[in-house]
């Protein structure tokens, strides 16, 4: 039995954190370092007609301003811009040409020996612009809506609804949101001399910008390594290459001199971000309760270059039986920049629809939300028609609704108050895809019993360095002290990017790999022993603890790890392999969660807060409730910011986002966040892996932006379906 998994361990990463030993990527200085500085366009659309640097070029310091006519040659074909998670279309090009695409694109990098320096020089480049007329208005331009990827029909929708004498139809909307991590972009791109550079980047993934680099400036990728050992949040946002990376890179390149790239706050606000939407739902049952249509369609923007869709539709087949839907999304092109995943991308979006929908569809057919989505559950992915491999939703349902109460609740909206504030309770229920995708790993085992983990993954904050040394030292047999971990490396085994909740499953599953074969090895050491009592022993049959290689069943057959490593002349055992998922499973893989949320309502001033939260998850095998925990925690915070606070402000004309600093973007802080109760639910999958592992990453976020809104539709009455949920809309509507 392992003494190390299924333990609330802390990070092994946390001292370094909180000492600050741990560095973001602008954080590295080395020699001769030159910084600079990124000028952005004030314009959404047109073409550079002409830019004047000559008075910031004369600024003591400067060492040079790069434009798209004066830069290193990159790459002229739009695949060489494609990187691991990109979307399609035209891929945006960093300087690459005179024309405008966005409000807050770069168009120059003022390059000086102090960040200051390159900062005031840049103030004084001006810009000529051929101005175009443009349109960043989502909302207006939806009737030139595009049809989308993400179509589904079956039964007669249409037929159903109008025949059923239980039905609601509801438009729900979610505004642009940015992701805003602690650590803002930036990029190290230090000059080794000899043609190679050494790249600190913030990213998701380090192979992945690696690869983008060599494509972009034609360098071979033996001359480019990316480290990223450490990064300040990302939810997203550092999937793909972000353009620091390729100016740090371009500058570097035509000044032969390592260069550093730091993003403010407000150019934060020039990245991708979480699309705006607009989701018509229309709901039907029969006076039981039982789902007889559904029909969902969703709206959403993208940029004119790339075509950026996540689904948002797909998961109404995933949780709720019915015989009759239709499913359809569209987007709309706009002068912007592209969106990008944030966290649960896709998910979180659409099942903020869904759950608030299924919720209104509970109070016209005047049955608890709860017993609602009991009386529809689903077994199966009707969109796929596949079983799940697991699914202990029904669990998550009981055990959450126990911790909160849920059956104290009175039905009756606007019936239960404290003081001079109104109390509501709302549910909802999350599901995101418990995915798994190759990736490799390398253990080595040392004679003195320590060892090294290796992998090119990230870590953006969820704990993989903790989630790796845990696997290894329960596989090899070794305290969790003398496990070392090396990640956020290009040059390590192949990792994907870090995201889509699929890191644990899918290195966690190459480290298994590895970690085994290290176990082969010293197995057969063993059994060359003389008169060993391993004979016979095959690998799955024995166990690694205190030094020994054991045999599960007879403790007493065992051989020590140091004899077997003697004798085998082999100071230490080093084992590469990869993993993947199960291309032929039968089964559709999920998580699930079930959300339950009160919130007091200032019955005068429209205030809400969240006062408590249950959020019972159940995501297969939980390696670390510590680590884990932690996430959904983050996650359900983010889902109180996406219901109540966040919202990324838009004058349509400039084309640009106006609210772009955290004292006008409102994100949840420390007095708007309540208790928050985590509860893990049993649940066993041997078919999704060989670990019985499932992500968290985003499952606590999904449903709870839902929980909140039904929940001040519980406290009030009013049914806000516009987020977020602010003081004016529960006042006026």
């Amino acid at each position: 039995m392992s003494t190390v998994l299924g333990k609330p361990t802390s990070r092994i990463d946390g001292r370094a954190k909180v000492t600050g030993s741990a560095k973001y990527a602008a954080e590295y200085h080395v020699p001769g370092l030159a910084h600079g500085f990124v000028l952005n366009a004030t314009i959404a659309k047109g073409r550079i007609r002409r830019i004047h640097t000559a008075d910031a070029l004369a600024v003591e310091g400067v060492l040079d301003v790069f434009t798209h006519e004066h830069r290193p040659k990159m790459a002229a074909s739009n695949d060489k811009y494609e990187d691991e998670v990109a979307a399609e279309g035209e891929h945006y090009r960093p300087l690459y040409d005179a024309e405008i695409r966005f409000n807050g694109q770069p168009i120059a990098l003022i390059v000086a020996e102090e960040p200051e320096t390159a900062r005031f020089a840049a103030s004084l480049v001006r810009v000529d612009y051929e101005q175009k007329p443009h349109a960043t208005d989502f909302v207006a331009r939806r009737n030139e809506a595009e049809r989308g990827k993400h179509q589904h029909k079956r039964g007669k929708a249409a037929k159903a609804f109008d025949e059923a004498p239980v039905k609601i139809t509801a438009e729900y909307r979610m505004p642009v949101e940015h992701h805003n991590p602690m650590e803002m972009f930036g990029a190290t791109a230090v000059w080794e001399g000899d043609g190679r550079l050494t790249i600190y980047n913030k990213t998701q993934g380090p192979q992945n910008c690696r690869n983008y680099i060599a494509n972009v400036f034609g360098l071979a990728k033996d001359k480019v390594r990316v480290l990223s050992p450490y990064v300040g949040g990302a939810f997203g946002i550092a999937l793909r290459p972000q353009y620091e990376l390729t100016l740090a890179v371009l500058a570097a390149l035509a000044l032969k001199r390592s260069v550093q790239v730091a993003l403010t706050r407000q150019q934060m606000f020039t990245l991708g971000y979480r699309a705006a939407n607009i989701q018509e739902l229309d709901l039907a049952a029969d006076r039981d309760g039982a789902l007889a249509a559904w029909r969902h369609r969703v709206a959403a923007m993208t940029s004119r270059f790339e075509h950026f869709e996540r689904p948002f539709v797909t998961w109404s087949s995933q949780l709720y039986t019915c015989g009759n839907v239709e499913l359809g999304q569209s987007f709309v092109r706009v002068d912007q920049n592209t969106p990008c995943d944030m966290r649960a991308p896709g998910g979180a979006e659409g099942m903020y629809a869904i759950e608030c929908a299924m919720d209104e569809l509970a109070y016209a057919a005047k049955i608890d939300p709860l017993e609602l989505r009991l009386l529809n559950y689903s077994d199966v992915d009707q969109a796929e028609d596949k079983p799940y491999s697991s699914k202990a939703l029904r669990d998550c349902y009981q055990q959450g609704a126990a911790r909160f109460g849920w059956a104290k609740r009175n039905p009756e909206p606007r019936s239960m108050r404290e003081g001079n504030e109104l109390v509501g309770w709302g549910m909802a229920t999350g599901i995101w895809e418990a995915m798994q995708m190759k990736a490799s790993a390398r253990a080595v085992l040392t004679a003195n019993g320590s060892v090294e983990i290796a992998s090119a993954t990230a870590d953006i904050g969820p704990g993989t360095y903790t989630m790796m040394a845990q696997l290894a030292a329960d596989c090899l047999g070794v305290p969790l002290a003398d496990v070392s971990v090396k990640l956020g490396d290009s040059t390590l085994p192949h990792a994907p990017v870090e995201g889509g909740s699929f890191t644990t499953a899918s290195v966690g599953s190459a480290i298994h790999a590895a970690c085994r074969a290290v176990r082969g090895e010293l197995l057969r050491m063993a059994q060359k022993m003389k008169d060993s009592p391993l004979k016979g022993v095959k690998v799955d049959d024995i166990v690694l603890a205190d030094g020994h290689i054991r045999y599960k069943t007879d403790a007493s057959r065992q051989v020590s790890v140091a004899d077997a490593m003697r004798l085998g002349k082999a100071d230490r055992i080093e084992k590469e392999a990869s993993a993947g998922p199960n291309e032929k499973s039968k089964f559709a893989h999920s998580t699930h969660a079930a959300v339950f949320v009160e919130v007091k309502v200032d019955e005068q001033l429209g205030i809400v807060r969240v006062t408590r939260a249950v959020s019972a998850v159940a995501a297969g095998r939980i390696l670390n409730p510590k680590l884990a925990g932690s996430q959904i925690l983050g996650a359900v915070v983010g889902g109180i910011g996406m219901a109540l606070h966040e919202e990324t402000a838009m004058d349509h004309r400039f084309g640009r986002f106006m609210n772009h600093n955290f004292a006008e973007y409102h994100v949840p802080a420390h007095a708007d966040v309540p208790p928050i109760d985590v509860v893990f639910v049993d649940e066993q999958d041997d078919e999704i892996n060989p670990l019985g592992i499932k992500g968290v990453g985003e499952i606590g976020i999904v449903g709870t932006a839902a929980a909140v809104a039904n929940a001040v539709f519980h406290a009030t009455g009013k049914r806000v379906r516009d987020l977020p949920i602010t003081m004016d809309k529960v006042l006026f509507g």
